[in-house]
């Protein structure tokens, strides 16, 4: 039978959704599973069917993403792209992502980004590793916390997560956030469901989640640290976990509220690890241990960034020291990107238009788009030969610009 690709209508979403949980090995809880059903963008959601069979699927949602300068861009946020084991290396996946990037190049989106289940997947269709998450295993009954001058003037007290004036508090700390960090995305309408989604079956022993906020002397919220506790004992006592979901400081006083709450993560009774699930890659805490070998750091690659505009996403973020470099870019599967582009600017902003330049920097776009939201080095690309100089001190300068203050992160999938 053949098979036809076609954008997803409602009356589709069940067996579109139940193929896509086939494909991952999972079944998720009725809350899971409406949530996304409300969140879908059927517009921007593919089906592949063969007869009444939906044997692959791929969808994106339309966020807005904090870059470099703190301005914020419209990206495409791919996700659920699944292919039956039935119907692989029949170009379904291929035929799927071609459809895709050419939509949100219709859409004038010029970033298209993801969450790979399989990272070697999307290298060739120009995606590149953007960002790092970082989780830690710090053992609590050994590694100690110092934190700086003025903690003890911040106040904690629990807060129930159900209740709607904390939901909506802990997601105005969180949007003020969003434009400090590159790679944090803006809430859209309904995404504020889906750090407090806490169906039993994922708990895996632990409690409900749980929610401390931090309050300025006049009672102003700071931050807040949402986590779950899985107790557990061993012949020496009680040797309990705590899992650490979000937590988020803002304001001049960030560095106190966040040491705050991570003090009372590290000193909750019964407990002897604390495992932080996702944190950015210079998170505070790291600084304040005393012991980061028993905190068993691991880094993996979370966002893959992909540039769909190459001229307009250059110009869309700031760069930290002026820049004038002419990219000679390689892109096979979005061809109007290929070819030499002259980037000017600097803190303020900048201007990238094509020309007929000679290049001093040549590059595919998947390596600018690793490079694009400041956490990986185009001089350590090139140190392992994925970025070529053509006139020497150009890769350095380009290095500097690309570079971000803080390190990008994407605090929660999509």
């Amino acid at each position: 039978m053949t098979t036809e690709l076609r954008v997803l209508t409602p009356a589709e979403w069940d067996p579109f959704y139940t193929s896509l949980e086939r494909a991952f090995g999972v079944a998720q809880s009725p809350e899971e599973r409406q949530l996304y059903r409300d969140l879908t963008e059927f517009d921007r959601t593919l089906g592949v069917w063969e007869g009444e069979s939906c044997v692959a699927t791929a969808g994106s949602f339309s966020f807005r993403m904090t870059v470099p300068g703190g301005a914020s861009l419209p990206v495409a946020a791919v996700t659920m792209v699944s292919v039956a084991a039935t119907h692989r290396r029949r170009g379904v996946l291929t035929s799927m992502m071609r459809h895709q990037l050419d939509d949100v190049r219709a859409r004038g989106e010029a970033v298209a980004v993801l969450v790979a289940s399989e990272p070697m997947i999307y290298g060739r269709f120009g995606y590149g590793v953007g960002t790092f998450e970082m989780r830690a295993e710090i053992d609590t009954a050994r590694v100690r916390i110092a934190v700086p001058e003025g903690t003890d003037d911040v106040r904690l007290r629990y807060a129930q997560v159900t209740d709607p004036d904390v939901h909506r508090t802990c997601e105005e700390i969180y949007a003020r956030a969003v434009p400090g960090r590159p790679g944090m995305m803006a809430r859209q309408p309904g995404w504020d469901r889906l750090p407090v989604l806490d169906p039993e079956k994922d708990r895996e022993g632990a409690t409900a989640l749980q929610c401390v906020l931090a309050e300025a002397a006049d009672g102003t919220v700071l931050g807040f640290a949402r986590f779950r506790m899985k107790p557990q004992w061993s012949a020496a006592g009680a040797d309990g976990v705590v899992f650490l979901e979000d937590l988020e400081a803002v304001g001049p006083r960030a560095p106190q509220v966040a040491a705050a709450l991570w003090r009372f993560l590290f000193d909750l009774d019964l407990t002897s690890k604390l495992v932080a699930l996702n944190r950015p890659s210079d998170d505070t805490w790291v600084h304040l241990v005393s012991d980061l070998r028993r905190s068993s750091l691991v880094l993996r690659d979370a966002l893959h960034v992909r540039l769909v505009d190459v001229g307009a996403a250059l110009e869309a973020r700031t760069y930290r020291t002026p820049v004038d470099v002419v990219f000679e870019v390689e892109d096979a599967f979005c061809p109007w990107n290929e070819g030499r582009w002259r980037l000017t600017g600097d803190a303020k902003g900048a201007v990238c238009v094509r020309t007929a330049d000679p290049a001093d920097v040549a590059l595919s776009v998947r390596e600018l788009g690793a490079a694009y939201l400041g956490g990986f080095s185009l001089a350590a690309l090139a140190a392992a030969g994925r970025v070529r100089e053509l006139r020497e001190g150009a890769v350095a300068q380009a290095a500097a610009a690309f570079g971000s203050d803080v390190a990008p992160w994407l605090p929660h999938g999509f």
